[in-house]
């Protein structure tokens, strides 16, 4: 029923509230309401009953408005204030040196922590573009197209980038559900798949940084030792043939220096690092447009680099000058420093030459022909070789000899065995870095938009870049120098930098800067990511490393990190490190795409990503493809990797549980339920885990049917098969004698659980009181951590027609129960109004009356409602209630973004309700709440009364034995009535009737002169105030969502509590009465 201020409609009201009552209220009620109504025909009055004394006095902590959630408001902040605290928390970056701020107390004045500003170009694109970007690159591309050819290099840049692609895809998707701190993978596959999972794929991360640490610092030392100052070699080889593992010491020495210098710098300070990290991308950039150059002008100004070959063999060009066998000095014919080499003798004589070197001629070929001479069709298929095998050029003539094999130090050869799969693992490391944008969520002004937006466009770029950069290298380059992997054909140049252009420098000084910055990158990121693993505590041993200097620099941790990657160093192969990271870097990926895929298909509530271009089969295909590249690259470095994180895993889940192995499925079965069960039983389930696992308490009537099915429909349509549902209902008497009773009532309710689609169980107890019953089935449902946490009740319909005060007595009584156990509980009134599972909305909204803070389940329990086909099409609606102290404006922004945080579509409205002084018809509604309790008080007092009373009870339990939920329980007033009731009419008795039929005109007089309790009052004003704004707004909704007032701490006040719960639902169709369990069942972290 709408309010109005009209005078007609007060008395609707008053009747409408007086026909619920009973006959003998009817005619005094009406006559007292005209009498208050003479000359106050506004609701508005001048407090004839109330002084403002009264109202101020000790109500400041309250508001007018909010006075029937006075007790909530104690424990639970008005929605206002948890606005401003959400609000106030978000915009704090996530780093040490600003919690130390906000812990300390040390003075007024704080330092109000700059609020993230990054965006998606320097937040994210930038820094992912200089991960990815990196070494091989540099040093290794060249070689890869040579020796795989284009068709394959192209097919290995596919796989490794399309990995790349779907992983970003899928870590969009974790990014975007919800605020991602500062932690990247590890954070996102932890909070998605547990500890256990989080830890060992966490650890992987680490190590796969770490090592990538290692491989850019042997990166920058080859670049150093063999293209820019080679002469800086501590170690010389006496013997040729040996130069390889001379190499590899002065690799080791000048990468533990490199090493030591760089953790100095990061221990010093993370700031140099950040400062020089632009300078170090803009070496890449240049180095990358300096090869495009060199390509477009390889089209009509080739650079000269001749190739110097021996039959079809290619020589090593730093060891002679000249191309030829002999030379003309002063018109004579001499030997050159190449006869020289391959005959060890100055003389003209072929005795002592090399077999090979006589029987071939020596011919200088172009190393560069350029884009136009056509040189890609010889660049096409692959050309795998050997360890040692000499580089030959197929088209040119050679004798079938095979020389001296102590000459083969002047001939460019492999110095590893080559295959598809081990280019593979050389290649992947140049596509990793993706995480790069994750990891600075913290810093990012919108982190949910430019973490997917930032990643797949660097992913994008850098695809592009090697996609051309094969076509461009396989086009310009001959196959010899493609394959010379050092550059010693060319004079110690490095291959890519033949290429570049103004000058081979560009590339070599540049690719030197750009592989000494993502060291330094990784030196930074690897602690910090130990640093978080170790501070979540999962892992007891790396407890020390989650400590660090007084401004949360992770010192121990750059130690630990620091000695890992010098294990990389030690090993000073560039090309036997990079399967090692890959190995760690696809084992991370896989667990990122499983996360997504998991969540995607349990459907959890709070997976609800911003990202909406994902789906669980592209999840599952880049598992797929993570898993085959681990075994492409190296299958006995994937199965180390995949063993080490097995290991962690078994040992963070590692509390001592004990295996059990039954016989067959069965037995296999209840195990892992066992497991699961035991599991539950650690703890409470995490906020982000919480759905409602229900307990549906129906009501059967006379012949064991639901009363009320459109119960089950409701919890079928809330839970859409997920989850727990267990359905209750009590039946009153002996369980002896009920049994048969109790299994037909089970029996019937599993027909109407398959009928209404409800996936749950189904509990029927046999009690002497209904109340008890109910408190039982609260207690005892479910199993170890399979318990309810929410209860579903129906409303006592007719509560105030019948005289009999059991029916909201039980009701009340299980409002308490529910609170007492810290469960939720939803109260769908007018449930026979409510939806079928065939019904379909196509149009309307869902209102939430955020009137307190609950826990979230107000804005919970649409979204799961919205799931169902049958409220899909239904939008969402949040009204929140600001008073007169309340920035209005200010809290519809701060909730918008609080619903953009939780992923939650919905629109946004506050309405204000001013301070108002308390109407005649709230007054009038009050008092004749408050005359009609004490009528029926002295009805219950009156000893004729109690004994009709008793016997009614007993007449209706004898010809019904199991009926209402709410209203067959007996009263303890009642049970102790004797069982067969006989009156004697002495004259005392008839003298003592007589005078209480005198004294009624007198109780009557009392009840007209009865003055509402204040307290009354003021929860009446709340409820009319708030129907009215409600039934304004709502009165066309599908369905109204409403906090629900908790009952009062006194029980003398329960029918006025439910009275005021009738006034704040009249007029509205669908009602859902929520209150919280007390606890948050929603949040905004992923």
């Amino acid at each position: 029923m709408i309010l109005s201020s009209t005078n007609s409609c007060e008395r609707q009201c008053c009747v409408s509230v007086i026909e619920g009552g009973t006959r003998f209220v009817v005619q005094p009620l009406i006559l007292l309401t005209e009498e208050q109504k003479k000359g106050h025909g506004q609701h508005k009055e001048n407090s004839p009953f109330l002084n403002s004394a009264d109202t101020a006095n000790g109500n400041d902590y309250y508001d007018k408005n909010l006075a029937l959630f006075e007790e909530e408001l104690d424990i639970r902040p008005k929605v206002s204030s948890l606005l401003n605290r959400l609000v106030n928390y978000t915009n704090i970056t996530q780093g040490a040196k600003e919690h130390e701020e906000a812990e300390s107390a040390e003075g007024s004045k704080k330092k109000i922590p700059k609020a993230p500003s990054m965006g998606t170009l320097m937040g994210v694109y930038l820094p992912c573009l200089q991960n990815i970007f990196g070494v091989i690159l540099f040093l290794r591309m060249t070689w890869i197209v040579g020796t795989a050819g284009i068709m394959q290099s192209l097919l290995i840049v596919l796989i490794c980038c399309c990995c790349t692609m779907l992983t970003a895809i899928s870590m969009s998707a974790i990014a975007t559900n919800g605020v991602v701190p500062a932690g990247g993978a590890y954070f996102m596959i932890s909070r998605s798949l547990g500890p256990e999972f989080g830890g060992a794929v966490g650890l992987c991360f680490y190590l796969g940084t770490t090592f990538a640490a290692a491989m850019y610092i042997l990166g920058a030392i080859e670049i150093l030792l063999k293209y820019i100052v080679p002469q800086a070699a501590i170690f010389h080889s006496s013997d040729v043939n040996d130069m390889d593992s001379t190499m590899l010491n002065n690799m080791r020495v000048y990468g533990t220096l490199f090493l030591s210098f760089m953790a100095v710098v990061v221990f010093v300070g993370v700031k140099y690092v950040n400062k020089f990290a632009s300078l170090f991308l803009a070496c890449v950039i240049i180095s990358i447009l300096s090869i495009y150059a060199g390509a477009i002008k390889s089209i009509f100004d080739p650079p000269e680099f001749p190739i110097c070959m021996l039959g079809n063999r290619t020589l090593s060009r730093d060891l002679f000058d000249i191309c030829a066998k002999t030379v003309v000095e002063n018109n004579v014919t001499v030997a050159s420093k190449l006869w020289e080499n391959f005959c060890s003798t100055a003389n003209m004589t072929m005795e002592t030459c090399d077999e090979y070197f006589t029987h071939n001629n020596v011919t200088e070929i172009q190393g560069i022909p350029g884009l136009a001479r056509g040189i890609i069709r010889d660049n096409l298929w692959a050309s795998y070789m050997e360890k040692g095998e000499i580089l030959e050029k197929p088209g040119l003539p050679s004798e079938d000899v095979h020389g001296s094999l102590g000459n083969l130090y002047l001939y460019v050869s492999s110095d590893i065995a080559t295959s598809f799969t081990v280019l593979v693992g050389i290649f992947f490391p140049s596509v990793t870095g993706i995480m790069a944008g994750s990891n600075r969520s913290g810093d990012l002004k919108d982190a949910q938009k430019s973490i997917p937006v930032g990643t797949i466009l660097a992913i994008i770029t850098t695809s592009l870049v090697y996609f051309s950069s094969v076509v461009l290298f396989g086009a310009c380059l001959e196959g010899v120098v493609l394959r010379d992997k050092f550059g010693d054909a060319v004079k110690k140049t490095l291959v890519v930098g033949t290429l570049s252009w103004p000058s081979p420098w560009v590339i070599v000084i540049g690719s030197f800067f750009s592989t000494c910055g993502a060291g330094l990158q990784s030196l930074t990121g690897a602690p910090r990511l130990l640093q978080a693993i170790a501070k979540d505590n999962i892992i007891p041993f790396l407890r020390v490393f989650g400590h660090g200097k007084a401004n949360g620099e992770p010192t121990w941790a750059l130690l630990l990190t620091g000695l890992i990657a010098e294990l990389g160093i030690l090993i000073a192969s560039l090309d036997m490190v990079a399967p090692i990271l890959s190995m760690f870097f696809l084992m991370c990926y896989l667990f990122v795409n499983l996360a997504c895929a998991v969540q995607t298909l349990l459907r959890t509530p709070n997976w609800r990503p911003r990202f909406k271009y994902y789906h669980w089969a592209l999840s599952f295909l880049g598992m797929s493809l993570c898993l085959a590249l681990m075994f492409i690259s190296s299958w006995y470095y994937a199965l180390v990797a995949m063993v080490i994180a097995g290991m962690i895993y078994k040992y963070i889940e590692y509390q001592g549980a004990e295996k059990e192995w039954g016989d067959g499925i069965r037995g296999l079965s209840l195990s892992a339920a066992r497991y699961a069960l035991l599991r539950l039983e650690a703890g409470p389930p995490h906020t982000k885990n919480w759905r409602p696992q229900l307990l549906v308490l129906l009501k059967l009537d006379e012949d064991l049917h639901v009363k009320y099915p459109r119960l089950l429909t409701f919890a079928s349509q809330l839970k859409a098969g997920k989850g727990l549902t267990i359905v209750g209902s009590v039946i009153q008497g002996n369980y002896l004698e009920t049994f048969g009773e109790a299994q037909a009532s089970e029996q019937a309710i599993k027909n109407m659980m398959e009928i209404e689609k409800v996936k749950g169980f189904c509990q029927v107890i046999v009690a002497n009181k209904v109340r008890d019953g109910i408190a039982h089935l609260i207690q005892s449902c479910g199993l170890g951590g399979m318990k309810h946490n929410t209860v579903v009740m129906g409303w006592p319909y007719g509560w105030r027609q019948s005289e009999d005060p059991r029916a909201w007595k039980t009701f009340i009584n299980t409002i308490r129960c529910t609170t007492a156990a810290h469960l939720a509980l939803m109260v769908p009134k007018n449930v026979s109004f409510y939806p079928s599972n065939h019904e379909r909305f196509t149009e309307g909204h869902v209102d939430v009356w955020w009137i307190v803070h609950d826990g979230g389940m107000l804005m919970l329990l649409p979204f799961l409602l919205k799931q169902h086909k049958v409220w899909r099409k239904c939008k969402m609606r949040i009204f929140t209630v600001a008073q007169m102290d309340d920035n209005s404006i200010q809290m519809k922004k701060d909730l918008a973004m609080f619903l953009y945080q939780l992923r939650i579509e919905a629109e946004v409205e506050v309405v204000e309700m001013h301070n108002s002084d308390i109407s005649a018809y709230t007054y009038e509604r009050t008092l004749m709440m408050e005359q009609r309790s004490q009528m029926l008080r002295q009805m219950r007092l009156s000893s004729a009364e109690r004994d009709r009373e008793a016997q009614l009870v007993k007449d209706r339990h004898s010809l019904i034995r199991m009926g209402s939920l709410y209203s067959d329980e007996e009263e303890e007033v009642v049970e102790s009535v004797p069982e067969k009731i006989q009156m004697t009419w002495t004259k005392d008795k008839y003298d003592a009737e007589r005078k209480n039929r005198h004294n009624a005109p007198q109780n009557f007089r009392e009840l007209i002169s009865i003055k509402p309790d204040q307290s009354n009052v003021r929860r009446m004003h709340t409820a009319v105030k708030l129907n009215e704004v409600i039934v304004n707004r709502s009165h066309d909704a599908k369905l109204v969502l409403l906090n629900m007032p908790g009952p009062p701490r006194n029980s003398d006040g329960d029918e006025n509590y439910m009275e005021f719960l009738e006034v704040l639902t009249e007029g509205l169709e669908r009602v859902l009465l929520v209150r919280g369990g007390g606890r948050e069942v929603i949040t905004i972290y992923s």
